[in-house]
């Protein structure tokens, strides 16, 4: 996993670059858990409640990328 502290000589680009990467597999890993979480029969406001977010923003988020799984 990319460090995100900064040492006094790292180079900042590095830092931002390596925060996006953990950004980006957090995202990814969110992404998987929803649709574990609906194929395994969740609803979304189910999902909205554990993610800490409104049932819209969870569909908002992560409904379109479902579609294609047949449980929108």
């Amino acid at each position: 996993m990319p460090q995100v502290a900064l040492q006094p000589d790292d180079d900042p680009r590095r830092a931002l670059r390596a925060a996006g990467d953990l950004r980006r597999g957090a995202e990814r890993a969110e992404a998987l858990q929803v649709r574990r979480a609906r194929n395994a029969g969740l609803d979304w406001e189910q999902i909205a409640l554990a993610l800490g977010v409104s049932t819209r923003e969870a569909r908002r988020r992560y409904g379109r990328r479902l579609l294609g799984s047949g449980r929108p």
